[in-house]
């Protein structure tokens, strides 16, 4: 039932664009460090760029495991599947970067999300990914699940810490990852590690 397809076609483009939840996985190299999965559901935060290429505006958060593997290895994994309509599972597998708000581009890359999000509710970073393997499967197993609205409480709890205090909780939380390895960079790179 699984399919390999040769790029994102238009139809699953506008799939893709129609869920509310995907999830994230990254890895570190080598047999140790812990395997990262995390959901992103924020409203106007995906983007797919062209037919070989996605982008998700990456939150502020508790962590910044997927930044530090990208920094690592670049591998990285976006599930997506559907709770409603039909069943399907899709996969876009393919080398990850990210382009922080300290980077140049960081703004153009911005624009190309319907999200209204910026600095000042929590964006650190575009994940930009290159695409090089598109599959989809069965979703027999998922179960249908109803959506009931955004839960907007990350950029607005982002938005009431004010400039000083996201550094502060980037500073505190973002550095480096759960197995040390370097995450969020706070100090502007002239030649960022992308």
């Amino acid at each position: 039932m699984a399919k390999v397809h040769e790029r994102i076609t238009e139809r699953m483009r506008a799939w893709l664009l129609a869920q509310h939840v995907f999830f994230v996985a990254t890895a570190p190299s080598g047999p140790d460090g812990h395997v990262n999965v995390s959901p992103k559901g924020v409203g106007g935060t995906f983007a797919v760029l062209d037919d070989r290429t996605v982008a998700y505006v990456d939150l502020t958060a508790s962590g910044s495991e997927t930044i530090a593997h990208l920094r690592q290895n670049g591998r990285i994994t976006l599930m997506f599947c559907a709770f409603e309509g039909p069943p399907d599972i899709v996969r876009l597998h393919g080398r990850g970067r990210f382009v922080t708000l300290y980077d140049e581009g960081f703004d153009e890359l911005l624009t190309r999300f319907e999200g209204g999000l910026d600095e000042s509710r929590g964006v650190r970073a575009v994940v930009v990914v290159d695409v090089d393997r598109v599959s989809d499967s069965c979703g027999y197993g998922v179960p249908f699940m109803d959506y009931r609205g955004e839960r907007d409480l990350l950029p607005q709890h982002m938005a009431r810490k004010g400039t000083d205090g996201r550094a502060a909780y980037r500073r505190m939380k973002n550095r480096t990852s759960i197995d040390g390895l370097p995450g969020f960079d706070m100090d502007p790179d002239p030649d960022p590690v992308v």
